[in-house]
């Protein structure tokens, strides 16, 4: 079944199309288990509802000849075998054009599918017009044998009467064996608008024709002419068995509600979990098939919604994406205290002239594969790629308790790694200061980036630190206000003054094994005691 729906919604309309035998071989066997479902249920409730006028008419005619009761069941029953075939070859002449598009594997067209949906109320119509036409002559031929015109018009009435109750519990268990079929109807042609006839006016039908009819039909029993035979008896089998189809009816009707009720309710289960994979299959027509289809609308949004979240996380960051998200679209600026670091590649003109396009690329991506996953690991924001090189923010646009650190510990990792992977020499800058933060650009293009000395300092340092045992550099604003822990990766190193910056600007550069091992000269011992008056200073002047 699956199989086959899968192909159905696949395919497009093929009209002209010249016939593929291997697809019709495909999907032969399931037509064929649908329609000997349907046929088999429609003349199992059709001759059991003769069954049952027939037991009633002979119980309440005892007093009948014996030539006009068989004279009467002889045309009931020739009556019924001409509307077995009768209504079998009709069902097939309705289904036609549904056998066609499904036998073919193609997408039915619009018209299509609203056949295909009303084929069980047209066999129910179907019915009630064989079973009308029956009580016609049934009632007719009794009229000829001899009865009394009452007589003849209560088996006419019975014969009615009993034809509506068929009608109702064939459309419930012809719907239900035609599932398969609506389903593949329905996932082409999705219902879009309420129907006329909805699940009330469906409902209010199915007790009309299922308990109503039934009962009336137990009051007209009841209420026959005193010469009547076996009233009390006949009277509590139809009783019963309006009992029995009145509670059959209510099973289907609830079923066919419940189960795509509930399929709904899991489905918005896993939505809540954050599956966003499946979709439920609409199951109906109506109001039920408006809210299936409704809800994998809405699933399908928050699929889209979530690859363009994820899209714009890839290109501005994540907490760039889940800001702009919040707080929408804006223009303004703030100013933030941030750790602003930047990461260069050395000699990267010279790698384009000696590498070829495409491994020089493949190299760049595996190079910013190891920034990127540092950068996030820490907390930290990849703000923009600039050919080679790399400006990463710590402390915007999320806020981070010790930004310096988590900066420091980013720039030495960084190192480290490319170091190991050996295919690239870099230099890393680290800079804090204030700075301006936000979405600059127009309103139908912006880019989140930040502007301040912060920045142009990392990358002077940058450019300096590729000079440097370490390829780190980091000013002592940065270093500072660093834990313990990460200041003790960094030695001091020397006053240097950058391009732009009138002022000279302390830097550190990171630890090396030479800097362990060889004995602390004058200048770094004196620069030992004066970090620690700084720091017992405090208590002195308590």
């Amino acid at each position: 079944m699956d199989r086959v729906v899968q192909r159905v919604a696949d395919a497009g309309p093929r009209t002209g199309e010249p016939l593929d035998v291997r697809e019709v071989a495909n999907n032969l066997p399931f037509l064929v288990r649908t329609l000997l479902g349907m046929a088999a249920l429609a003349v199992l409730t059709n001759i059991i509802g003769v069954g049952v006028v027939v037991v009633a008419s002979v119980g309440l005619n005892e007093t009948a000849t014996h030539r006009q009761l068989v004279d009467v069941l002889i045309a009931s029953g020739v009556f019924t075998a001409a509307a077995v075939v009768v209504g079998l070859g009709t069902a097939l002449l309705l289904h036609r054009r549904t056998l066609r598009w499904v036998l073919r594997g193609e997408q039915p067209s619009p018209a299509d599918a609203r056949l295909a949906l009303r084929f069980p109320l047209r066999i129910a119509a179907l019915t009630v017009v064989l079973w009308t036409i029956g009580a016609v002559v049934v009632s007719a031929t009794a009229a000829i044998v001899g009865k009394d015109g009452h007589t003849a018009f209560g088996i006419g009435a019975g014969i009615a009467l009993a034809g509506l109750a068929t009608a109702g519990l064939s459309y419930l268990l012809i719907g239900r064996a035609h599932q398969p079929v609506a389903l593949l109807a329905l996932a082409a042609q999705p219902p879009k608008t309420v129907p006329v006839v909805g699940v009330r006016w469906r409902l209010m039908l199915n007790w009309v024709l299922t308990t109503a009819t039934p009962i009336v039909g137990v009051i007209v029993v009841l209420t026959s002419p005193h010469g009547k035979t076996h009233i009390v008896g006949v009277s509590i089998v139809v009783a019963l068995l309006a009992l029995l189809v009145s509670g059959l009816s209510i099973a289907l009707s609830a079923r066919d509600i419940g189960e795509p009720l509930r399929g709904m309710v899991d489905a918005l289960r896993k939505v809540g979990d954050g599956d966003l994979r499946g979709n439920v299959d609409i199951e109906d027509a109506g109001e039920i098939g408006l809210v299936q289809n409704g809800f994998n609308d809405m699933v399908a949004g928050l699929r889209e919604r979530e690859r363009i979240q994820d899209l714009f996380g890839r290109h501005v960051g994540s907490a760039v994406a889940e800001r702009a998200i919040d707080s929408g679209v804006t223009l303004r600026g703030e100013s933030l205290d941030v750790v602003a670091l930047f990461v260069d590649i050395t000699g990267s003109t010279k790698l384009t002239r000696e590498t070829e396009p495409v491994a020089f690329v493949e190299m760049l991506n595996r190079f910013f594969e190891i920034v990127v996953e540092e950068v996030e690991r820490c907390g930290g924001l990849l703000n923009k790629f600039e050919g080679d090189a790399v400006l990463c923010v710590f402390g915007a646009p999320a806020h981070l308790d010790d930004p310096a650190t988590a900066a420091l510990t980013t720039a030495r990792a960084i190192r480290d790694r490319v170091a190991e992977a050996g295919e690239v020499d870099i230099g890393v800058g680290v800079a804090s200061g204030p700075v301006i933060a936000g979405q600059i650009g127009s309103a139908s293009r912006l880019e989140y980036t930040i502007i301040g000395d912060a920045v142009n300092e990392a990358s002077r340092l940058t450019e300096l630190a590729k000079r440097v045992d370490g390829r780190v550099l980091a000013s002592a604003t940065t270093v500072d206000a660093a834990d313990d822990a990460e200041r003790a990766h960094w030695v001091h190193g020397r006053q240097l003054r950058l391009r732009g910056r009138e002022t000279p600007t302390d830097t550190y550069r990171t630890a090396t094994a030479a800097d362990t091992d060889a004995p602390p000269s004058i200048a770094r011992r004196l620069q030992g005691a004066a970090r620690v008056v700084t720091d017992l200073s405090p208590l002195s002047r308590d």
